[in-house]
């Protein structure tokens, strides 16, 4: 049996690169700038670092399908893999857009964030069908945007408020409909945040057990606050950290 992570044809002894690249993909409603506390971290560990928007559909964001997504997603990789080694991670809507091209894409290592998860894990609260268009955008206000980061400072806050979009509903719709994946193959972490309610902590430890992954569970963190909240750049040197050493012996 190959282990998790090993190249068949590799010796099983045989040191792996660590990844020079980080490929992050953001959550529904939001675009690449969530990760903007982790590109610095990252940043410092010498790592280049792909976190572009995900992109409507050329018939509109109400007509845009999870595999359109899917497929920009596997585009990144494929950038980030002409340079070399790369780690991939996903938040939320990410995480699950992350998860289900890593078999493909094959990273150096996985890291999902308070994911969405793929079909057959249950326990995520109900959802009513969206409509085609989400307005966060539209409707988005500092209140709401505070109430959705409590633990971000106030300029986090600000930032955010002016950045959030509108989504495809059919996407969302699809997500909760549930999405099969294949199981990733290289080393995988979940970072569960322990007050998450849009994405409950054992949803996502539920979801690294099924793959084989390790599950690092954040006490008192939302669903935005390991990407955006005042311990953010601690959270992500942990997890670079671990990224980098992922293949260590």
């Amino acid at each position: 049996m190959t282990p998790r992570g090993q190249a068949k044809g590799t010796p099983a002894d045989a040191p792996r690169p660590p990844p020079r690249a980080l490929v992050c993909v953001h959550g529904a409603g939001g675009g690449g700038w969530e990760w903007r506390i982790w590109q610095r971290v990252a940043a410092a560990r010498g790592l280049e670092v792909f976190a572009p928007d995900l992109r409507p559909a050329d018939a509109g964001l109400a007509a845009t399908r999870f595999a359109d997504y899917r497929a920009q997603v596997q585009d990144w990789c494929a950038q980030a893999a002409s340079r070399g080694p790369f780690a991939l991670a996903g938040a939320s809507l990410g995480g699950l857009l992350a998860l289900a091209v890593a078999a493909a894409a094959k990273p150096a290592a996985l890291l999902l964030v308070n994911p969405l998860p793929p079909a057959g894990i249950a326990g995520m609260p109900p959802q009513a069908p969206r409509p085609p268009l989400v307005p966060w955008g539209r409707r988005r206000s500092i209140d709401g945007t505070r109430r959705a980061m409590p633990e971000a400072d106030a300029a986090a806050c600000l930032y955010a408020f002016r950045r959030w979009r509108d989504e495809s509903g059919r996407v969302l719709d699809e997500a909760a409909a549930g999405v099969a994946v294949e199981a990733p193959a290289c080393p995988l972490r979940v970072l569960a945040g322990g007050a998450d309610a849009d994405v409950p902590p054992a949803v996502a430890s539920a979801i690294g057990e099924r793959y084989g992954g390790s599950v690092r569970l954040l006490e008192g963190a939302g669903h935005l606050g390991p990407l955006l909240g005042r311990g953010a750049a601690a959270v992500a040197a942990d997890a670079l950290d671990w990224m980098l050493h992922a293949h260590d012996p």
